[in-house]
């Protein structure tokens, strides 16, 4: 499972897992304990974890939701030293924290609590999407490198023409 295979659905709490495509929209199944599915049509704003960025004051203008979820998997461990009920001043110290050149008049405290519980939620039911990067990282330096793909070529061209 990856960033691509969870949803979001305006106005419903939580977040989806993206079954299948079907012909009225799309069906999804909640990521909560209930595993309730739910088929999104036209007429509901369905958003992929994917396609969602956060505001930044970089010269991109924003940052993806999966490396700032990423990184806070890599720095916190899932301890995020939050209390039960932040304020808003400790969300955004947070925020901060995390991304320092977050835009702050466009990222709202909601917007920081989402990507919170968000996070809580993915690191519980689907820990694997957060380790994504790294594991991929470790597979490319695995992977042979275009030179030593054409040495190997060689070397085997080279061993049946003697045969």
């Amino acid at each position: 499972m990856n960033f691509k295979d969870l949803a979001t659905v305006a106005g419903k709490p939580g977040l989806f897992k993206v079954l299948k495509p079907s012909r009225t929209g799309v069906i999804l199944e909640s990521m909560d304990a209930k595993k309730t599915k739910l088929v999104a049509g036209m007429s509901q704003r369905v958003s992929i974890l994917s396609d969602i960025s956060i505001y930044t004051l970089t010269e991109e203008g924003a940052e993806p939701l999966e490396s700032v979820m990423q990184k806070i998997e890599a720095e916190f461990q899932g301890d995020l030293g939050l209390d039960a009920n932040p304020d808003e001043s400790e969300l955004r110290a947070f925020m901060k924290h995390v991304l320092p050149e977050v835009d702050e008049a466009r990222v709202y405290t909601s917007d920081i609590k989402k990507l919170i519980t968000w996070y809580k939620l993915i690191r519980e039911k689907a820990p694997e999407v957060l380790q994504k990067a790294e594991e991929e990282k470790t597979e490319e330096a695995k992977a042979p490198t275009a030179k030593e793909q054409k040495a190997a070529k060689e070397a085997k061209s080279g061993k049946k023409s003697d045969k």
